[in-house]
Parts: structure tokens; C-alpha cells; sequence
């Protein structure tokens, strides 16, 4: 079949290769001039299986109120008259009940295992280095309070059989040793030692080599305008630069997949939510992450990539902007500082992206209502996390496979 995919993030990248590796013609059409130049860019760096948690929580609603009143708070909201932004924090809030987080949270987690078995096997096959570690996420917490409430984390993570470890500030400590300078700040964290770090964007631009190998054409620098329906059935992609048939769409634009579907009728729950981030060359190793540590207080992750930290996170409700709050970069400067003060600061880069997030923190993977066109995106924060596992579904449903893991509640249908 002639596949055209829409996106050349990380999930449209993976996506691609595993569609020729089933067989098919694939065109990755995406208006940057390369592979990973918008959210895959920057990202925090983790590649979480176990910290795999929905936005949507008991409590959140509470919190949230607290967070907006923060000098470092993990979550800003600027309100606006856009009917999408509401509509899309009425139906978090509506999943924020513990019935739903169980539900969303098996959904996120049962994706998330498959991504990494499936990212193992790419590795393999393809020998690809990203600056790739594989020694766990710690969750940290600086109160009993934080720690006392993993438990929920802690019950999901064992149901659904995914390794952890809940520890004491010297587990902690033995688990990323650069702790020892700020133990009284600490009273425990959780560890899930089958997490992995990795620089995204090397990962992306490797792996579309790759694909490019198998066949792969990517139409970069192109701008796209529609897609073409005859017959209740996709046929094609209208862009800047001509008309592109094809059997099959897959739509992997992030926080643009509903623009691009409004015009068919499709509905589809996915609205940015921006992240931050910041990168630092390390200078002192001693006072440096070996993995990636979560910090509970603010939400941010703190990574190690090589010879580098990678800072990210907060959630920022703004809409489709992008630009650089000096506010934000404040509050990573904080945070790394606070535990890992051994970076060059005045060489940071700072950096910010459109996170495609759902209002149940599942990302959106399946058919449509129109025959042909399908949807890979709203992964939000862990895009990267859950691409391999995301690329190997698409790829089996366009092919007409049975996927191996069940899909069924992740198409768009959930939301019906």
C-alpha cells in the first residue's frame, strides 16, 4: 500500500519505519526542513515505562489551585476565549475520579511495556546510539506526604506487574549518588529500575536514516493543506507543493492532528500543553544525575544525556504559543540547582514545545470514522516513552494485522 504519514516527530519517524519494514510505500510529509525540529526536539530526555502516570488524578483539581499560586509552580494557566481549551479541561477534570485514573493509568502503563520491549528490538536491529542509558527513573520526594500518596502509583505499577522499588532517602541516595550533597532534602523516592534515558532527537534523525534505507521519502519543508476524501474513503493529502495520493494517512502531528481533522467532521480531544526545558553541560559529574530523576515537588525530570542535563517539564495552558517565559526557565534553574548543582548555567539552552495532550492522558491510536485514515498522537509528556510501542500498533492495523497487545481502547472511538 502507498502510506502516507503525517509528522516526522518521533512518532511519525517510527511510525514510517515500521510501515516499510511491513511492506508499504511510505512518504513522511512535515513542514520543518528535518526530523524531530518541534516537541521532539528538546524533550526531557526519559524514557518512563514505570513513571507512566495520567495528568487526570484524585486530587489534581486541588493541587492545581495550590500549583497556580506558586513562585515555581508545575502548572500556568492562561486563559483565553477558546472554546477547544475548555472543552478540554472539562473533560480532564471529568477524569479526574480514581475509577478513571485506574483505567487510564493500566492503558498507559500496558502501552508503555510494549514500547519498550519494541524500542529494545529497534535498538538491536539497528545498532542506533542516542546517548541511551538504561538505569531507571526515580521518582523524588521531598515530603512524607508525596511519598505517602505513591501508594496509588504503587498499587497500579503492581497490578499491572511493572518492577519498582519504594525507598528510603539512603535507597535514594545508593540509586543516584550525586544525592548525598542535598540528603536532608529528601525523605524517599520511587524507583522504576526498567526506565531508560535518551536524547530524542538523536535518536529520531537516526532512525529516519534508517527508514530512508528501507525506502522511505520524506518531504520535508512541505506545508500540508487537506486531506482528500471521495467516497467516505481517504485518497490523498493536498500540500504547498502539489497533490500526494495514497491508500492510507496516518495523522501524527501532535497538537495540530485536530486542526488538520476538524474540516472531516472528526473531533479529536487533543490540545497543547507546553513544557520547558533546558540543557546544561555538565562541568562537575560528582554533583550530576546518572539517570533521570523526577522531581515530585515541581514536576520536572532532570536527566542525564551524555556529557549533558537535560531539564524539562511543567505544563503550561496557553494555547498554540511558543514562546520563552523567562518565568519558567527560573523554576528548572531551581529545581537543578536545588539537587544537581553541577552545570554551567551560562551555557544552557532553553528551549519550549507543544505537548499533544488528551484530557485522559491515553494518546489516541487507531482507525477513524474514514476508511484509511488513521491516528497516532496525544502522547503528551511521553511521546518518546511510548513511540516504538505506538509504531508497531499503527503498522499492524494499516497492514490489517491483529495487533499483539489490545488496541481496541486506544482508537478515538473511546471518546464517542
Amino acid at each position: 500500500m502507498k502510506v502516507i504519514v503525517l509528522g516526522a516527530g518521533v512518532i511519525g519517524v517510527t511510525s514510517a519505519y515500521q510501515l516499510a519494514k511491513a511492506g508499504h510505500e511510505v512518504t513522511v510529509v512535515d513542514r520543518q526542513e528535518g526530523a524531530a525540529l518541534e516537541t521532539s526536539f528538546a524533550n526531557a530526555g526519559e524514557v518512563s515505562f514505570g513513571y507512566c502516570s495520567p495528568w487526570a488524578a484524585p486530587g489534581i483539581p486541588v493541587k492545581a489551585l495550590k500549583w497556580l499560586l506558586m513562585q515555581h509552580a508545575p502548572l500556568i494557566l492562561r486563559p483565553k476565549l477558546d472554546r477547544a481549551m475548555l472543552t478540554w479541561m472539562l473533560q480532564m477534570l471529568r477524569n479526574c475520579t480514581a475509577e478513571r485514573y485506574a483505567i487510564n493509568k493500566s492503558r498507559m502503563l500496558r502501552l508503555a511495556d510494549y514500547s519498550r520491549t519494541s524500542l529494545a528490538e529497534v535498538r538491536a536491529e539497528t545498532g542506533i546510539g542516542y546517548d541511551e542509558r538504561m538505569q531507571g527513573t526515580l521518582q523524588l520526594f521531598r515530603t512524607q506526604q508525596q511519598l505517602d500518596a505513591s501508594a496509588k502509583d504503587v498499587k497500579a505499577l503492581a497490578a499491572d506487574g511493572v518492577p519498582y522499588e519504594v525507598l528510603d532517602r539512603d535507597g535514594c541516595i545508593r540509586a543516584e549518588p550525586a544525592l548525598q550533597h542535598v540528603r536532608e532534602k529528601i525523605v524517599g523516592g520511587l524507583l522504576t529500575p526498567n526506565d531508560e534515558t535518551g536524547d530524542c532527537f538523536k535518536f529520531t534523525n537516526a532512525l529516519a536514516a534508517k527508514a530512508a534505507e528501507l525506502g522511505v521519502r520524506f518531504a520535508h519543508g512541505t506545508n500540508i493543506k487537506s486531506l482528500g476524501k471521495e467516497g467516505g474513503r481517504i485518497v490523498g493529502v493536498a500540500t504547498d507543493r502539489g497533490w500526494l495520493s495514497a491508500d492510507a494517512v496516518v495523522v501524527a502531528l501532535g497538537s495540530y492532528s485536530p486542526l488538520l481533522l476538524k474540516p472531516l467532521g472528526i473531533k479529536l480531544p487533543v490540545y497543547p500543553v507546553k513544557g520547558y526545558s533546558l540543557t546544561i553541560p555538565i562541568t562537575d559529574a560528582s554533583r550530576a544525575p546518572e539517570s533521570t530523576v523526577m522531581d515530585e515537588t515541581y514536576k520536572i525530570a532532570i536527566t542525564r544525556l551524555g556529557d549533558r542535563i537535560r531539564v524539562g517539564g511543567m505544563a503550561e495552558i496557553s494555547g498554540y504559543t511558543n514562546d520563552l517565559c523567562s518565568a519558567r526557565r527560573h523554576t528548572l534553574e531551581h529545581s537543578v540547582t536545588d539537587l544537581f548543582p553541577g552545570g554551567d548555567l551560562r551555557e544552557a539552552s532553553f528551549w519550549s514545545g507543544l505537548r499533544p495532550m488528551t484530557p485522559d492522558g491515553t494518546p489516541v491510536i487507531g482507525p477513524t470514522n474514514v476508511a484509511g485514515l488513521f491516528l497516532n498522537t496525544g502522547h503528551g509528556t511521553l511521546g518518546w516513552t511510548m513511540s516504538c510501542g505506538s509504531a508497531r500498533l499503527i503498522s499492524d492495523l494499516v497492514s490489517g494485522r491483529k495487533p499483539e497487545i489490545d488496541a481496541a481502547d486506544l482508537a478515538i472511538v473511546r471518546y464517542s
